[in-house]
């Protein structure tokens, strides 16, 4: 379960490192990284 949560956070930092082009942009990629991890992670109880 964490090598799959690990897995998740990975491919979306580097999607977000990817996609953004500015500090707050890296910001929000961030952000949306998380609540993805988080939302796994509930549906994962």
């Amino acid at each position: 379960m964490k090598r799959l949560i690990a897995i998740i956070l990975l491919a979306g930092f580097a999607m977000g490192l990817a996609g953004c082009n500015t500090m707050r942009g890296a910001g929000q990629d961030i952000q949306q990284g998380g609540q993805k991890l988080e939302g796994a992670a509930e549906r994962n109880k």
